[in-house]
């Protein structure tokens, strides 16, 4: 691509965006620097090029923020739940108004195309929607014992302060889908946002502070230095829950840490999602799912279709389809009208795409299409399309991160169900078939806490997202989520 197809920046105004962000750190309801004074960059992916600084949190900054989430908790705990019901409706509000502006912040920082951040805007706006009627609906049960000689009372109460660990592919959805249940529970939440994406979410504090959430109920902290923040407050006793979504890795160390006080956790990691096509399925239907189930934010999602398993009566007509499909892909700067593919978010995630694909290649897969990373500036790499695949190849074991479509072709469905199965992740699944009774078996079958059956995108803010095997613990969303956020007590009363 040319350098003036790279600058062109022709929806919106960015730069008025930009400067409509707060920079600093968000502790006790307003931006404030560092205690360092320190700052970090945030480049733009598709030209490299630095969009703006922000203040660069640490340690101090961190225990400030949890002094100020601690001084407001009882309040909000004692906040009737039609409030924060009204406060999380009113940021809703706020930022479906503010629908344009926000995508094309999360396209700046995070390099995808302007559509997908637009439906991403939806998304993510959806679980302050739920959740502000969720608020509402936190119950208990009361009941006599059994034996007659007294009586159980089960009551429902805030955990305490939280933190929330977000990744960079959904800078907005992974921050309400966490912020808007621990809130509607009645807890105080310190977030800390991925380093390459902290505007999305300093943005998101500034609505809801414009919607009346009290100071210190939510904190946001930027920083270079995720270790130095987290294990700051992890190691810190008012830290009652983390939630995190992330890198199988990442988990199983923050698990660790957070074992040391048995605080609770929710982890959303890995994922490796396995996509069967089964010859008894409607192929156009499943090139559709497939290509949205790959595509959807250029391939960077945890739920993205990792590893197309497809029987052999029907894989030489899918290939041909998808091929079809993913060519008529347009990729450029994020911004630009008409693009469907942006740039991935750093130098990193391209290099490993790229390696990824070049040792398939080397390993004998066929490249059906792109394959080749571009030259010039931009972390862009193309939609590509990878068969004759082995389905255990080194590449089916990796989650891809990235717009590349990896075939692989099977007999009997229990050999299709064997590979999909054959991964330590269990986030999401998807096949497509017309058989009734085999979509019901091998819905059953399939190891993950996600299946999609006839569809490639599965995320929805009424249902409970969230994973089995290494790919996490606890659920969000759905009515499954605020739970995450409570604590049972018991009464026993005589």
């Amino acid at each position: 691509m040319s350098s003036s197809e790279a600058d062109s920046k022709d929806v919106l105004d960015p730069q008025a965006i930009l400067d409509g962000v707060p920079t600093g750190l968000w502790i006790d309801g307003r931006s404030t620097p560092a205690a360092s004074g320190k700052t970090f960059e945030v480049f733009d992916p598709a030209t490299e090029e630095v969009l703006t600084s922000v203040a660069d949190a640490g340690a101090d900054d961190a225990i400030a923020a949890l002094d100020s989430a601690a001084g407001a908790a009882d309040d909000w705990a004692a906040t009737p739940a039609r409030k924060r019901s009204e406060i999380l409706r009113r940021t809703f509000e706020l930022l479906t108004d503010r629908a344009d502006d926000i995508a094309m912040l999360m396209t700046l920082e995070l390099g995808r195309a302007l559509p997908d951040s637009r439906a991403e805007t939806k998304y993510g706006n959806e679980f302050l929607r739920w959740f502000a009627e969720e608020a509402v609906r936190i119950g208990g049960r009361f009941t006599q014992v059994p034996a007659g000689n007294g009586r159980i009372l089960v009551t429902h109460q805030p955990v305490g302060p939280c933190l929330a660990i977000t990744p960079w592919n959904f800078p907005l959805a992974m921050g309400t889908r966490k912020i808007a249940p621990a809130l509607a529970a009645g807890n105080v939440m310190i977030v800390k946002p991925a380093r390459e994406t902290p505007l999305t979410m300093l943005a998101l504090a500034e609505a809801f502070a414009e919607a009346g959430l009290p100071p210190g109920v939510l904190s946001v902290l930027p920083t270079s230095s995720s270790g130095t923040v987290s294990s700051a407050l992890i190691s810190d006793d008012r830290i009652k829950k983390i939630s995190f979504t992330g890198s199988t890795p990442v988990g199983r160390t923050l698990l660790g840490q957070a074992a040391e006080r048995v605080q609770r956790t929710s982890m959303e990691l890995g994922g490796n999602a396995p996509f069967l096509v089964f010859d008894d399925a409607d192929v156009d239907a499943a090139v559709e799912g497939a290509y949205l189930a790959k595509m959807r934010n250029g391939g960077e999602a945890c739920t993205a279709g990792n590893r197309f398993l497809v029987q052999s009566g029907v894989a030489e007509e899918f290939t041909t389809k998808l091929v079809d499909k993913m060519s008529q892909v347009v990729m450029g700067p994020g911004y630009r009208d008409g693009v469907t593919l942006g740039p991935l978010v750093n130098a990193k995630q391209r290099d490993k795409v790229a390696e990824l694909v070049e040792q398939a290649v080397s390993d004998g897969a066929r490249v059906r299409l792109g394959g080749e990373r571009p030259e010039g500036r931009g972390f862009f790499y193309p939609a590509t399309v990878l068969d004759d695949v082995d389905p255990y190849a080194p590449i089916t074991r990796e989650e891809i991160f990235g717009p590349v479509a990896v075939i692989s072709t099977f007999d009997a469905e229990d050999d299709g169900i064997a590979a999909a199965n054959s991964t330590e992740y269990g986030l999401a699944s998807y096949f497509y078939s017309r058989d009734l009774e085999r979509c019901m078996r091998v819905a059953a079958r399939l190891e993950s806490g996600m299946v999609g059956v006839n569809r490639g995108v599965i995320s929805d803010a009424a249902a409970p997202f969230g994973g089995i095997k290494q790919s996490g613990i606890g659920r969000e969303g759905g009515t499954e989520g605020i739970d995450e956020y409570l604590n049972v007590k018991y009464i026993a009363l005589t």
